[in-house]
């Protein structure tokens, strides 16, 4: 088994190339986009019930909590006919939204695939029932840890158990239910705090009857770190003997148990580079600002869902406001005309350079 860079993947049943979202193959894109955008991040809630230290809206109030509206919602998706992804979070935790499952189903109804992370701790048999007779693709479960010690540690509360339980109860639902969708994964932020944990979280994911790991990489501001989000935590740049020997463990037990893993940008082995040799520019591989648009529970127009974990306020990358102004207005507006341009300079988005620099795990 072969570790891959699979960010935010489509699932292997449909015929997309994750790059579509992601990445495009000519590094000289026009600052106007051709189409509107294919993928939409729609933050259905910044509101959560969870203090994790990984995320700046635990330290600091980002936007006025929000849900976003069930007109706002539908207007934002009505104007791009063309959509074929969504993903529903952002920096709150959608299940605490209770028309979720029928924005799901809005989404469904047209033919798009639907995903979104959830830290678990509000999934019960009721919503679950919901979200799969409303045909959600993919339920992300972010747990950052293997056990309760460490988890209280990077989430800031003592739910671990409850959070096992619900996902146990839920694929026991699915089987009932004889529901082959969504798929459930099970997701760890990469961490030297919890590195040690991977391979204890890739049996704890077999054992809750969860086929799929995935070890995503850690962002953090590089100029006022905050909790656990800051530069001595990352996996980035090189890989340690010892950290490499810990993701070729939960590797093999991975393959032992039948579970899918996967770590974003990862090396082959120690000492070897997490960041892109290939160019002095990483960040202008990146095709996000051409083939998706994120939106706050406000109305927000920002570039993607990495931005609000590299760099702080809103101010520095808002590119439009949804609640006001039309998609096609934003996604061709001055401000993303601007945005794309500087993406392909030698001088990126303070947010997008934070990014593209680390492709950490």
């Amino acid at each position: 088994m072969k570790l891959e860079l699979r960010d935010l993947r489509p699932a292997p049943s449909r015929a997309i190339d994750p790059r579509r979202y992601h990445e495009a193959a000519d590094p000289k894109r026009p600052p106007i986009a051709e189409r509107l955008p294919v993928c939409l991040y729609l933050e259905v809630t910044n509101r959560c019930n969870l203090l994790c230290t990984t995320c700046p809206r635990t330290y600091k109030e980002l936007e006025p909590p929000a849900d976003m509206s069930w007109d706002l919602f539908t207007r934002i998706v009505g104007q791009v006919p063309a959509l074929s992804r969504a993903v529903l979070h952002g920096v709150g935790e959608p299940m605490l939204v209770k028309s979720l499952p029928a924005m799901v189903r809005h989404l469904k109804e047209r033919g798009v695939y639907v995903l979104f992370n959830t830290n678990g701790t509000a999934l019960n048999e009721r919503n679950g029932l919901a979200l799969i007779e409303a045909r959600l693709d993919e339920l992300r479960v972010s747990l950052d840890a293997a056990t309760r010690e460490k988890f209280r540690v990077v989430r800031g509360v003592d739910v671990f158990n409850r959070i096992l339980q619900n996902v146990r109860r839920f694929r026991a639902l699915q089987v009932r239910e004889g529901a082959a969708s969504p798929r459930v994964s099970l997701w760890l932020t990469g961490l030297k705090e919890t590195l040690a944990e991977l391979p204890a979280f890739v049996r704890l994911a077999a054992d809750t009857g969860v086929s799929e790991v995935y070890l995503q990489r850690l962002v953090f501001f590089d100029d006022d770190p905050v909790g656990l989000a800051r530069p001595d935590q990352t996996l980035f740049e090189r890989l340690r003997e010892e950290e490499a020997e810990i993701l070729s463990e939960a590797e093999a037990d991975a393959h032992r148990l039948g579970v899918t893993f996967s770590a974003s940008g990862a090396a082959s082995g120690p000492g070897a580079s997490l960041t892109p040799a290939t160019r002095d520019n990483p960040w202008s591989l990146c095709g996000r600002p051409w083939t998706l648009m994120y939106v706050t529970a406000n109305g927000r127009a920002l570039p993607c869902c990495i931005a609000p974990f590299a760099l702080h306020g809103y101010e520095n990358y808002t590119l439009g406001d949804a609640a006001s102004e039309s998609l096609a207005s934003i996604w061709n507006g001055p401000r993303y005309q601007d945005f794309r341009a500087a993406l392909q300079s030698e001088r990126p988005p303070r947010a997008c350079g934070n990014c593209g620099l680390r492709w950490s795990l």
